[in-house]
């Protein structure tokens, strides 16, 4: 299966698929309750939320005291995070930017990754470049915490096709390739009385040793792994893979 090289820069529009349904947004409150949890930060506390979408957890981040960055590629995305946080009235930075390029330095105490956005490049150099730039936007000693589906759950439950049906009424149908590197997916969307759009991604897939070489090799030391959002513990059978990382500190210079 063929994916365009950069097939984020036309799959990310709510015409196609929006990640903040009702049913997510419900999701968004406990969930980062959970993040903040982890992360242990102070109110005032500065976080960049990578891949923040249309904001539904970086509004919640705020709400909570944070000082928020949302950086995602998606203009529409954007948009629809500017307007929630205006009718949450909470104060919410939103940059546009792409991930393998985060424009900061050193200003942040911690950051998230969250709902699979990340893995979407077909060279896995452009993920160990995306985790680099974590590190170098945290502040030494600054917290990172990635949340992605569990690629060893994935192989152990791969269906190459499937199909449901959407609120709308509507039908959403996959076709799916499994590879040693990740998934290659088509989703074929069908509105009702509408015609269908089809569209093809890439996903790389991460197990929990996976990931801690990658974030090892970024700089960024994994110090707890959990399976979801309600603490649960990691292992092949939960659907989540999340991960908290520490930006490893300047080594000294010998005397």
């Amino acid at each position: 299966m063929k994916v365009p090289r950069e097939w984020h820069k036309s799959f990310f529009v709510n015409s196609f698929y929006n990640p903040a349904g009702e049913l997510a947004v419900a999701r968004a409150r406990p969930e980062a309750a959970f993040v903040l949890k982890k992360l242990k930060l102070e109110k005032g506390s500065s976080l960049l939320d990578l891949c923040c979408g249309p904001g539904r957890h970086a509004v919640e981040f705020a709400r909570r005291g944070m000082k928020v960055t949302g950086l995602d590629y998606s203009a529409e995305y954007l948009r629809e995070a500017e307007t929630r946080a205006k009718n949450k009235k909470v104060p919410l930075r939103l940059v546009r930017g792409d991930m393998r390029r985060i424009p900061f330095r050193g200003e942040f105490d911690a950051a998230v990754n969250l709902f699979t956005s990340f893995g979407y490049f077909p060279g896995f150099s452009d993920d160990i470049r995306t985790l680099k730039g974590v590190a170098r936007a945290l502040k030494p000693g600054g917290v990172f915490l990635i949340d992605v589906v569990n690629g060893a759950l994935v192989r152990k439950n791969f269906s190459p096709r499937g199909w449901f049906r959407l609120k709308s009424g509507g039908w959403h149908l996959e076709e799916n390739v499994l590879t040693r590197d990740g998934c290659f997916n088509e989703w074929t969307r069908i509105k009702p009385g509408g015609k269908a759009v089809t569209k093809r991604f890439f996903n790389r897939l991460y197990d929990k040793r996976r990931l801690s070489d990658a974030l090892l090799k970024a700089g960024l030391k994994p110090l707890a792994f959990w399976g979801g959002f309600g603490g649960e513990r990691s292992s092949k059978d939960r659907n989540r893979l999340i991960c908290l990382a520490r930006r490893a500190k300047p080594r000294r210079p010998p005397k």
